[in-house]
């Protein structure tokens, strides 16, 4: 299917438009040079969805394009949402609510009682959502606790209040929200045709794997040349895998086409996590200041500087060559920089 064919076959699907579009596709020079230049390393390609817009940008706003239309279309008037306390889906969760006229309702993981009212946090509140916290899991490595039953318990009080919720799966990662980057393969492919550039692998930070799903449909669907190359920020499979298979595949369903991703599909490096959700190993760090300081470009400690890790060890080991083109593809999450506990580690790690 080419991309033309691909965007005729969303344009039936109900969107509210949340995001500013297409994003750039920018090559970063100087990072090549830092890295070797031209004899050791790959041309590198940053797509630049952190400049979505909404909310200071990022990857939830192609995803809550298609969430917040179908929840206006079921007659919603409240969305509800989770996360954890540093949440960039629920961030931009609370702006979208604002545009459409609805309530939101967030409920966030946190490590013990109330959290510092700082970054993503402190703009949920900014947004007039309603913040519910329940406690985080005790693996530090997850991203999520026991926040179904809290879930329910602000559904049913909603539903007696006669104001129809609707949930927006974590990460926005279900069949709906996965037709957010179905789409973005459209708008990566004619730029990278404009580019005359043909990839080898498309990096990014996969945490709930609705990114993932459907970066994956629509390489597959569009025959991409590239490979999705997923780098974790937490543990959770396979239950992940299955997640991500069944998002893409439910996408393809509402799209009604015959393309469906199988669990070979799907690939996910888990060797960047460290030690847990959440909390940014020394190459994150590394990466995060050598992006920084060759591009100008931030990237968060949580998602994005895990994901540009694992491209930059790649390069450095010998996997990635000069004859490759990579795509890194920066989902956003700049707001996660400005919390007390980053200042922290990041002074401590003396970079």
């Amino acid at each position: 299917m080419t991309p033309a064919a691909l965007r005729f076959a969303v344009a039936s699907v109900a969107r509210l438009p949340l995001a500013n579009l297409p994003t750039p596709l920018q090559e970063a020079r100087r990072l090549r040079d830092a890295l070797g230049g031209a004899r050791k390393a790959p041309r590198i390609l940053i797509k630049r969805d952190d400049l979505t817009g909404l909310a200071l940008g990022g990857n939830k706003a192609r995803k809550l394009e298609f969430l917040v239309a179908d929840a206006v279309r079921q007659g919603a008037k409240a969305l509800i949402t989770t996360g954890a306390t540093q949440s960039n889906h629920a961030r931009m969760t609370a702006a979208a609510a604002c545009v459409a006229g609805l309530e939101c309702h967030l409920v966030l993981t946190s490590k013990s009682g109330e959290p510092p009212l700082q970054g993503n946090l402190l703009l949920d509140h900014v947004y007039g959502a309603t913040v519910h916290h329940v406690p985080a899991p005790e693996d530090a490595k997850l991203a999520l606790g026991n926040d179904e039953e809290k879930v329910r318990e602000v559904e049913s009080a909603l539903h007696a209040a006669g104001k129809a919720p609707y949930v927006v799966a974590v990460g926005g990662s279900s069949p709906v929200g996965a037709l957010g980057y179905t789409l973005a393969t459209a708008e990566l492919m004619e730029q990278l045709s404009a580019a005359q550039a043909r990839p080898s692998r498309l990096y990014y930070a996969s945490g709930s794997r609705g990114t993932q799903a459907g970066l994956t449909l629509g390489a597959k669907v569009c025959e991409a040349p590239y490979r999705v190359y997923g780098v974790a920020v937490s543990t959770g499979e396979p239950e992940k895998t299955v997640r991500a298979m069944n998002a893409a595949n439910g996408a393809a369903a509402i799209l009604a086409i015959a393309t469906r991703v199988g669990q070979d599909d799907l690939f996910t490096d888990n060797n960047f996590i460290g030690e847990g959700y959440g909390i940014p190993t020394r190459q994150c760090l590394e990466a995060m200041v050598l992006l920084a300081r060759t591009e100008g470009i931030l990237v968060d400690p949580c998602y994005t500087g895990k994901g540009l890790a694992g491209l930059v060890a790649h390069v450095r080991a010998g996997v990635l060559t000069p004859d490759d083109t990579v795509v890194f593809l920066h989902t956003g999450g700049a707001p996660g920089m400005f919390t007390t506990e980053f200042a922290r580690l990041f002074t401590s790690a003396s970079l």
